[in-house]
């Protein structure tokens, strides 16, 4: 079981190690790789060695951030991790496995984190792990530079839609108006960020449209990609994340879910939901985790095992605040 720890005492924890390796989520987003990159910067400013690792490799969207990737060229004496909730979502790729099951810090905002580390730094209000980093590294006593301020925004940027989504707080801009006063050039990482597509993601992002379900009278939209629709397009599983918008974003829909299926053949599944309607709740009783607006679950089997699996629970969450009755359950 895991001790909580408050920022102060992760500072210390961190001023103190050596040799320290910081690991990422698999199919990283911007949150993740911002930690990390915010954090590496800062841990060599104080003459650290450290270095970053990942399962999965890190989208073309953010090497602007200059980031030291392990190369098993030094043995890892303390291991932070980044975003990540369960020791589930560290990924089975570039012996991951073998750091995730030694975590010392967790720096997380994941009100479902399991507590896999032997010490976590948790604030469930945080919109973005980058916001508690942004904290952790002025605490640190290390200067704000652009660079840093690039990775921070990043994070906070992306996990709130832009400032879009309901996660977003006046703390949220508060911390973004601290890095954008440290030099992070918000209307470059802007273009960036949001503002372009390859052929190949509007590619496949047709095909997930041609793929759009609804369910319960139009409460609940559904999207799905296959495995080979996914190596088809060669796009990473990490750019395939903004998808997961895009049923939430119909008018009408309070639960927008999208399935991506793995190599395994198992079913990724994103969960969306507006007004009321908890997603962590309905990811919860599948294993899964997240926020109240946002949160994901794996389900093994085929594509209809999953579709029944997450509708049931979609079913009893709108059920639960009313929003259908017994004669709607089936509707499609």
């Amino acid at each position: 079981m895991t001790e909580s720890v408050d920022r102060q005492t992760a500072v210390l924890r961190l001023r103190a190690a050596q040799d320290i390796l910081i690991l990422c989520h698999k199919n990283p987003d911007g949150d993740t790789i911002g930690c990390a990159g915010a954090l590496y910067l800062a841990l060599k400013t104080l003459g650290k060695n450290v270095a970053v690792l990942c399962s999965d490799p890190i989208p073309s969207l953010y090497d602007f951030m200059e980031i030291g990737w392990f190369d098993s060229s030094f043995t890892p004496a303390f291991v932070v991790a980044v975003d990540v909730a369960g020791i589930q979502l560290f990924g089975d790729r570039n012996n991951v496995q073998k750091y995730a099951e030694h975590v010392d810090l967790c720096i997380d905002h994941h009100a479902s984190n399991s507590g896999y580390a032997y010490e976590t730094l948790l604030d469930p209000g945080a919109a973005a792990a980058s916001e508690i980093m942004l904290d952790l590294v002025t605490d640190m006593g290390v200067e704000l530079t652009p660079e840093i301020a690039a990775c921070l925004y990043t994070g906070i940027a992306t996990d709130t839609g832009c400032f879009r989504f309901s996660n977003t707080t006046a703390k949220t801009h508060m911390a973004a108006a601290r890095v954008i006063e440290a030099g992070a050039n918000i209307e470059t990482l802007n273009a960036r960020l949001f503002e372009s597509r390859s052929r190949a993601r509007l590619e496949i992002e047709k095909m997930a449209l041609e793929s759009l379900e609804y369910f319960f009278d139009g409460l609940c939209a559904m999207i799905y990609l296959t495995w080979d629709q996914i190596v088809t397009s060669g796009v990473p599983g990490a750019e395939l994340e903004d998808l997961t918008s895009l049923p939430r974003s119909i008018e009408g829909v309070e639960v927008g879910l999208t399935l991506r299926q793995q190599k395994d053949g198992s079913f990724k599944i994103s969960v969306r939901t507006a007004g009321r309607v908890d997603a962590c709740a309905i990811a919860r009783h599948l294993g899964g985790g997240g926020h109240s607006r946002a949160a994901g679950c794996e389900i093994s089997g085929n594509l209809d095992n999953a579709r029944y699996a997450i509708l049931d629970e979609v079913r009893k969450e709108l059920e639960r605040w009313g929003m259908i009755d017994h004669a709607e359950r089936n509707q499609g």
